[in-house]
């Protein structure tokens, strides 16, 4: 009989449920455990609150502090995926083979961050690729990247474009914010990369209402402190976190989805929205334009009248030429299933 190799996948990160990096770890895992067909034996790391996604699906492994010092049997898995870059379980601490998924390098591209914190930050990613022997990119933004400030990385890099699942809204839900008028969504950590505060500007001169969406940050004042000034703050939402059914409520009904942001390895929500046939309406910085496309229109620039310009113009197009099937068509590229196949293959290669 022959013993199939064991493969254990780090989802360590999947506390917040609101966050990214918990739809990651869901949709992957799912989609793994469905490609996978028996050809290896996996296991999951995982962290305890996250038990209840996986229990009875696959043998679960929990994180716990004591592995930052020591991981029982360290030999026991042919191969360990870190899926993403944070590591609660150093790649130091486990033998095998060890493929480590990037999801970006924002710190790089943050104003907010000190040298100091970013040297911080990519010397402990230089120990991480050091001893894994394949390094996944969810983007080429994040693949250039690597490359930038890791040339010795070359011949590891592999790049798998993360999937994206098409929500389903129940006819008769409704979220716990309705909007009053038509409106304008945006959905995502609250926080200055985000630079949601841009988006009340898109508010004058129309009757539109904004809901933004999200773990809330200080940062939330500075963008009613914007609404306040083009005196649209009556029309400005920001909800705080919200369910999943919420979530897929507002980009089904919304009539546009928009998402200036400044740093994004990927942009998960993007291609959500996109899956309900919206107009979307993103910056021109870092991963977004490969995402997005020339299915998306762009803020060039993020002075107001140019960023409403961009918007009119772009709802127009949207509407005359008929984008609707165009932008779908272009979501259904990211699917989970062939990125689950891809990093099976990637395993495969890396236990020949």
């Amino acid at each position: 009989m022959v013993t199939k190799p064991s493969i254990l996948l780090t989802f360590d990160s999947m506390k917040y449920p609101n966050s990214g990096f918990f739809s990651f770890g869901k949709s992957l895992g799912d989609a793994v455990l469905t490609q996978n067909a028996g050809r290896y034996k996996l296991y999951y790391y995982v962290h305890q609150r996250a038990n209840y996604l996986f229990n009875k699906k696959v043998s679960l492994v929990f994180l716990s502090k004591l592995h930052k010092l020591f991981f029982p049997e360290p030999s026991r898995f042919a191969l360990v995926h870190f899926t993403d870059q944070y590591c609660r379980l150093k790649p130091q601490k486990v033998k095998g083979k060890k493929v480590l998924t990037i999801h970006d390098i924002n710190p790089v591209h943050e104003q907010r961050k000190s040298e100091r914190k970013i040297q911080k930050h990519l010397r402990k990613l230089q120990g991480y690729i050091d001893v894994c022997d394949r390094v996944v990119a969810i983007s080429h933004f994040v693949a250039n990247d690597i490359l930038k400030y890791f040339p010795e990385a070359k011949d590891k890099i592999r790049v798998i474009y993360n999937g994206a699942d098409v929500l389903q809204v129940d006819d008769a839900h409704e979220p716990n914010y309705l909007p009053p008028t038509k409106f304008l969504f945006a959905i995502g950590f609250i926080a200055p990369k985000k630079n949601f505060h841009v988006l009340p500007a898109l508010l004058v001169d129309n009757d539109y209402t904004l809901v933004i969406s999200g773990v809330e940050t200080p940062y939330k004042s500075r963008i009613m402190e914007e609404a306040e000034k083009l005196g649209c703050a009556d029309r400005v939402k920001i909800t705080g976190t919200i369910s999943e059914a919420d979530k897929a409520w507002y980009y089904k009904n919304c009539a546009a989805f928009v998402f200036p942001s400044l740093a994004e390895g990927f942009g998960l929500p993007v291609i959500e929205a996109m899956h309900f046939g919206k107009p979307v309406f993103l910056s021109t910085h870092t991963s977004l334009p490969e995402i997005g496309g020339d299915a998306a229109f762009y803020f060039n620039s993020f002075e107001p009248e140019a960023m409403r310009q961009v918007f009119t113009k772009g709802m127009e197009t949207f509407e005359t030429e008929n984008w609707q099937q165009k932008v779908i068509s272009h979501a259904m590229k990211f699917d989970w299933h062939e990125t689950a196949k891809q990093y099976l293959a990637l395993y495969d290669e890396c236990l020949k």
